[in-house]
């Protein structure tokens, strides 16, 4: 028996849930509106893709998008949501992870039989895990390079995002290093302009992180952003090696799928996934992704670090959302390969946040970056980063965050200084 793909969807329809999920299936395999000559019986039972089930939620009184069909004429103005698994055999696509997109997540959101439309989750046979390595370095990794055990990876972000040219920003990351950071990431908005050039940028920071390293035995992890066409990523990957540095950055929307997948193959450093533009994907409820589904397909590809946003974040997303995001990545995704990827919790983070994050995820496995949460610090830098040190000790210890900065004054200065 061939094996099988499945994919989850949580749908919103104004006609028959069941009916809808058929036309699902029909338009992502071998069917189309009407029969065609050729889609036998033989055909479709070897290569169409199936309803493996249906269970029926909530009514709603209103569509959540516009165009989709209304209910037929005299029935209620009711529109039902369900959740529907799909499956597909292995042999119409292969172990292609550009052409599972197109498969799992094609012409469905467009079709007029839906209100709403969301990919929730996706599993994938064996097969996947053969062709595709996953993350190299993942948690493990990630942890022995940055020289970091016990407690997450505390860091930051280049600030301000673009204006700083490569002396500026080797000056800055000499703070940031002196001040006992781990981790210090580009800003998406920062790769290689003609501003701060990629090349030039790498070569001062990583003089920087190398004196520093001599002096404290650490290796201060640095997550160049070499966004770009596939052959600009390869030469500036091989660059950041060849000065000594540990990590790179991509911004996966931008570079595609496919993009990443060579990319995956070709370095030999961990590579820091951003979702910006991840927003579009995800904001409307019952439209686009849920993370687990798109996070699988970034792992599958070799990404190591995936952001995840950060509770009491700057953006739309809920607390319960980010954390279900962050504990998605520990789950393994072949029971051979597991393939897990480091969380990576970011947007308006302070050292009020390390507590509950803390408790919710269950695990000290993750970046903790913050920007002002750390550079706004009154006492600087370096206070900046121990208080973060120090609000990661007492949630880690079970210790409430105001008795710890009974000891730590630069704690407490965090805590004067972030209280809303």
């Amino acid at each position: 028996m061939t094996e099988r793909f499945t994919a989850d969807y949580l749908i919103e329809t104004a006609g028959d849930p069941a009916r809808a999920a058929e036309t699902m299936a029909g338009e992502q395999s071998s069917g189309t509106f009407v029969a065609v000559p050729g889609e036998t019986a033989e055909l479709k039972a070897r290569f169409a893709a199936r309803v493996e089930s249906l269970e029926l939620l909530d009514t709603v009184d209103s569509p959540s998008l516009p165009g989709a069909a209304l209910p037929k004429a005299g029935a209620p103005k009711r529109w039902q949501q369900a959740r529907v698994r799909l499956s597909w055999p292995l042999d119409v696509i292969g172990p292609s992870l550009p052409n599972l997109v197109a498969t799992i997540a094609g012409n469905l959101f467009e079709l007029k039989d839906f209100s709403g439309l969301r990919l929730m989750d996706v599993t994938l046979p064996p097969a996947f895990a053969l062709r595709y390595a996953g993350p190299r370095f993942g948690v493990p990794g990630t942890r022995q390079l940055a020289g970091v055990s016990g407690r997450p990876l505390i860091g930051t972000i280049i600030k301000p995002s673009v204006g700083l040219d490569p002396d500026q920003t080797a000056g800055f990351v000499d703070e940031l290093v002196t001040g006992g950071i781990d981790f210090i990431k580009d800003d998406e908005l920062q790769s290689d302009g003609p501003a701060c050039p990629f090349e030039m940028r790498v070569d001062r920071v990583m003089a920087v992180i190398e004196r520093h390293a001599d002096r404290t035995g650490r290796r201060a992890m640095f997550a160049f952003n070499l966004t770009g066409e596939f052959d600009e990523m390869r030469r500036r990957h091989d660059h950041v090696l060849a000065r000594g540095g540990t990590c790179i950055m991509a911004s996966l929307n931008s570079i595609g799928l496919a993009g990443m997948i060579e990319l995956g193959r070709h370095s030999q450093l961990p590579i820091h996934g951003h979702r910006n533009g991840w927003g579009a994907l995800t904001r409307a409820p019952m439209l686009g992704w849920a993370f687990p589904a798109w996070s699988k397909l970034w792992r599958l590809a070799g990404v190591d670090h995936l952001h995840v946003n950060g509770l009491q974040n700057k953006f739309t997303e809920s607390d319960e959302s980010v954390i279900a995001s962050a504990r998605s990545l520990g789950e393994p995704l072949f029971s051979s390969h597991p393939m897990t990827a480091m969380p990576v919790f970011s947007s308006g983070q302070t050292v009020r946040q390390a507590a509950g994050t803390y408790a919710a995820l269950g695990s000290a496995d993750l970046i903790h970056a913050a920007g002002g949460g750390i550079l706004a610090h009154p006492g600087g830098i370096a206070a900046g980063v121990e208080a973060f040190r120090a609000a990661w000790d007492a949630a880690m210890a079970g210790m409430p965050l105001e008795r710890k900065a009974e000891i730590n004054p630069a704690l407490a200065a965090a805590l004067r200084a972030y209280s809303g």
